[in-house]
Formats: structure tokens, C-alpha cells, sequence
């Protein structure tokens, strides 16, 4: 049996090959079971933020809304590249279809620009609670949190689907391997039979303003937050200010902290084992740990958890 590196064999397919993580029999096996795992852990952990949230009376409010629905997307963002991760480490070929791999491209970059929309709403409820307390329930009623969180999903499935559907349209020639354990914008383009400076542009151009404009939001509503936080007079209020705070900002430096050494970071073949793990890191690790940072920041969360569990 030719192996899917081969030209040959990679010129007849109709689809994709999802390189993955090259290594022998055993090794898949491995990877298998460890990422089985890890998704297994990450469904349950954000799962049982959402039924405590949706369960206990006193997490029905706009902060815990907006983690529920961040919880969800966390589900969805990890179930768009790991089930197929799965079946490649068990596949001879690790073929992806055309189409499956183009709904992978769309679904794995819409939700994580969701993510970044949520993020940034997710600050700007910190904000509002901390340095407006008086007028938060005036200002954050459930019909605004209702439009913030249905903005965050359509602005996040609208944002690269142009770009998307321009690339699905082009010609690909050569091999079709994607060095890569996902449908990746900078693969699949260096593979299009002729290059599109203005499809390579727009989509720079957008990834840029999802990036950096809810990012520079987020930091300036914290600094707001923490001038807000320094003029409290107890340091009991400073303490259960940052708490509220700590995990948020967390999540989003693992988070932006990640992507953006994936943004900077050169496109080159060089640099593909790197890209995969810094990929690895948003993509599965985060959605893993997050619940844990919310759950053990949170004295509200805890309390709700452990009457879930009956711990």
C-alpha cells in the first residue's frame, strides 16, 4: 500500500490529506486514546457548566449567561476538529472530502471568531458590574444580554464566510496534502493552482481586525476595571473585584495568547511542526481547561458544581 505522502497516489484522490501527526502504528494508537480522552474531559467540564448554570436559580444572570453560552461554544469549537483528528489516526489514507474539509474550514473559524466576539462581551459585562454597579442592572437587562449573545453568533458565522466560499470556489493543483491535522486558510491556499493576492489580502485584513479589535477592547475595558478596582478602599472588595476578573482574563490571555503567536509566526514549511502545536494549544488544550478556571475561580460556580455533583 503506497502511504499517503505519495504523489501518485495523492494526485488521484478527490479530496484532501490530513497529514496529522506522522508517526508509526503505535504511536497512532496513542494519540488516539489521549485525544479520546481529552475531548471526552473537555465535553463533560463544559457541559456541567451549562446545566449549572441552566439548574441553580442564582446563575441566571447576565455574567453566567454569557459563560453558558461561551461553554457551548467551547463544545462545538473542539467537536469541529477532534472527531476527524480521531478517525485520521486510524485511517491509512487520512482523506478528507472537499466538502468536509471546507465545512471544517468554516465551522472551526466561525466559532473561534465567536469566541473572540464572546470575549469581548464577556469584558464589557465585567465592566459594567465593576466600575458602574449602581446602573448594571439598568444597563446589562436580559433583552441586551439576549442581542449580545445572538450578536456574537451571527457576527461570528457571517465574519470569514466571503473569504470561505471565494477559496472553496478556487482551483487546486499538485499533491492536495495539507501538512496540518486541520483544513488551515495558509495550506489549503499555497495548494490553489493560481495565487489570489486579493483573497490573501481580504482574508489577512480580517483575521487582523478579529484578532486585534476585540483584543484592544478587552484590555481597555480591564484597565478601566483595575483603576476602578485600585480606588476601592477594602482590600476584601480589591480581593472579590479581581476574583470576578481573574478567570475571564485567563481564558483570554491562554486564548489570545496562543492565536496570536500563530498569526505572527511565519507560514513557512519549516515551521509546520510549530503550527500544528500552537494550533493544538487554542483549538483543544484551551476548550479543556477553561472550565477548570472558571469552576475553581468562582465561588459561585464551585458552590453550584458541587450541589450538581452532590460532592
Amino acid at each position: 500500500m503506497k502511504t499517503p505522502s505519495t504523489p501518485n497516489n495523492a494526485s488521484t484522490i478527490t479530496g484532501f490529506i490530513l497529514l496529522g501527526f506522522p508517526c508509526p502504528r503505535q504511536g497512532q494508537i496513542l494519540l488516539f486514546m489521549l485525544f479520546s480522552v481529552i475531548y471526552l474531559l473537555t465535553i463533560m467540564g463544559n457541559g456541567c457548566i451549562i446545566w449549572a448554570v441552566h439548574w441553580d436559580q442564582r446563575l441566571h444572570t447576565p455574567m453566567y449567561i454569557l459563560l453558558a453560552n461561551f461553554s457551548f461554544l467551547e463544545i462545538l469549537y473542539i467537536t469541529s476538529t477532534v472527531p476527524n483528528m480521531l478517525a485520521n489516526f486510524l485511517s491509512d489514507t487520512k482523506v478528507i472530502s472537499f466538502s468536509g474539509c471546507f465545512l471544517q474550514f468554516y465551522f472551526f473559524f466561525s466559532l473561534g471568531s465567536a469566541e473572540c466576539f464572546f470575549l469581548a462581551v464577556m469584558a464589557f459585562d465585567r465592566y459594567l458590574a465593576i466600575c458602574q454597579p449602581l446602573h448594571y442592572p439598568m444597563f446589562m437587562t436580559r433583552p441586551l444580554c439576549n442581542i449580545l449573545v445572538v450578536s456574537c453568533w451571527v457576527f461570528g458565522f457571517l465574519w470569514f464566510l466571503v473569504p470561505i466560499i471565494i477559496i472553496s470556489q478556487m482551483s487546486f493543483c499538485g499533491s492536495r496534502i495539507i501538512d496540518h491535522f486541520l483544513c488551515d486558510p495558509g495550506p489549503l491556499l499555497a495548494l490553489t493552482c493560481v495565487r489570489n493576492s486579493v483573497v490573501e489580502l481580504t482574508s489577512s485584513i480580517l483575521s487582523s481586525l478579529l484578532l486585534f479589535v476585540p483584543f484592544l477592547f478587552i484590555m481597555g475595558s480591564y484597565a478601566l476595571v483595575l483603576r476602578a478596582v485600585l480606588r476601592v478602599p477594602s482590600a476584601a472588595g480589591r480581593r472579590k473585584a479581581f476574583s470576578t476578573c481573574g478567570s475571564h482574563l485567563a481564558v483570554v490571555s491562554l486564548f489570545y495568547g496562543s492565536v496570536m503567536v500563530m498569526y505572527v509566526s511565519p507560514t513557512s514549511d519549516h515551521e509546520a511542526g510549530m503550527q500544528k502545536i500552537v494550533t493544538l494549544f487554542y483549538s483543544v488544550i484551551t476548550p479543556l481547561i477553561n472550565p477548570i478556571i472558571y469552576s475553581l475561580r468562582n465561588k459561585d460556580m464551585k458552590h453550584a458544581m458541587k450541589k450538581l455533583l452532590k460532592v
